[in-house]
């Protein structure tokens, strides 16, 4: 039958999940849905594997989900530890260490580029008797009596439906509260004269948190900024470049003496209503997508894959239903609210030079580092979400 474009369409056809969004939370689902016996259908609209070189900083939670999901042995190869952090505010007095042994862990985190994340995780995703559809432009979802998709794959409109549809690509959901932050982060490797010793910084300054992570032999940046400024950036040579990260960093790893891959990123909160139709469930990007300050974005879209999956196993209700969607949102609130919270929350208090606030600032810093339980209370929340 043909549509009035001229496209052939196809029968509706049925799966117990279709996933939308094939990236590496998506991916990471497929995977985790293994026990259940489900048949997956996993729509992804690119056709290649991503390229995307940006440093993602990975919890030691993140680490744990990972392995249980079959490919961390292949990533920790490419995947640099870090045990320290140095955590500090230019211009100000305050300064707090955060230790791997001393919160009881191994590593805090790691830090890999997310090209490498997501192939791994998409290979390991293709072994499964999963039916993934590479190619598969999505066109909308709905919820209603069932959950259904429509999409193009082929030069055919397709339909699916299914109890439960999962999104777990941002860029199709609408109605979501958008906050622009008039940020950028340049994002770039970079070398200095001393080895970094698994030691990562985060060093607040005025125009935004600048976070310098160990990465192979160098270091990742993740410099926050203003737009117009972050254009400046990426144009300098590289000497020049250098010079301004030394001025806004300062003299701890030495003189920076390389740079490469510079780009940038604007930087929004972009939070999806707590709320969806029937027989569909917002995860990763669509549910979420934080500042990059304190690295929580990506380990918090995890957990909302594992902990779905973990619902699908448990739960009594009918997956898809009303109350098995409840129950799945109120497993998740805490962990989703506190991730949103503190990285909103951070980057309002330390973006911005104004005297009473760096004073407070500094405060807090210090009375941070002198109260150790409070502090590691606080490394395991950032590890391990709210079930820390």
């Amino acid at each position: 039958m043909a549509d009035p474009a001229g496209m052939v369409a196809a029968e509706a056809e049925t799966a117990d999940v279709v996933i939308i969004g094939g990236g590496p939370v998506g991916s990471a689902l497929a995977l985790a849905l293994r026990p259940t016996g489900w048949r997956v259908v996993l729509l992804e609209a690119r056709s290649a594997a991503s390229s995307d070189a940006r440093p993602l900083a990975l919890s030691y939670g993140t680490r744990l989900i990972l392995e249980r999901l079959g490919v961390w042995q292949a990533l920790a190869g490419n995947a640099t530890p870090i045990r320290h952090i140095h955590v500090s505010q230019q211009g100000g007095f305050g300064r707090v260490g955060l230790e791997a042994a001393e919160a009881g862990l191994p590593e805090l985190g790691y830090v890999i580029d997310y090209s490498a994340l997501a192939q791994e995780i998409a290979r390991g995703a293709a072994t499964l008797p999963v039916d993934c559809r590479i190619g598969a432009r999505v066109d909308s979802w709905q919820g209603g009596p069932s959950g259904q998709v429509q999409y193009k794959m082929n030069g055919a409109q397709q339909t699916l439906t299914a109890p439960l549809i999962v999104v777990a690509d941002g860029s199709g959901v609408a109605d979501a509260d958008v906050v622009d932050y008039q940020q950028c982060a340049v994002t770039a490797r970079v070398v200095s004269e001393r080895p970094h010793n698994n030691r990562a910084f985060e060093r607040f300054t005025p125009h935004g948190p600048l976070a310098l992570l160990p990465d192979g032999a160098g270091w990742a940046l993740v410099w926050t900024t203003s737009p117009t400024r972050a254009r400046v950036l990426c144009e300098l040579d590289e000497q020049q470049f250098l010079d301004e990260l030394r001025a806004e960093f300062g003299s701890r790893v030495g003189d920076f003496i390389g740079v490469s891959g510079r780009a940038a990123y604007p930087l929004k909160l972009r939070r999806a209503p707590r709320t969806a139709p029937e027989h569909t469930v917002l995860i990763g990007n669509a549910a979420q997508t934080l500042h990059p300050v304190a690295g929580q974005g990506f380990n918090l879209g995890l957990r909302d894959a594992w902990e779905l999956a973990e619902h699908a196993l448990s739960a009594s209700a009918t997956p898809g239903t009303a109350a098995w969607l409840q129950a799945y949102h109120k497993r998740r609130n805490m962990d989703r609210g506190g991730g949103i919270g503190i990285t909103h929350t951070l980057v309002q208090l330390f973006s911005n030079d104004l005297p009473p606030l760096r004073v407070a600032r500094g405060l807090g810093l210090t009375l941070l580092g002198c109260l150790p339980p409070l502090k590691n209370f606080l490394v395991r929340r950032m590890t391990f979400g709210a079930r820390g």
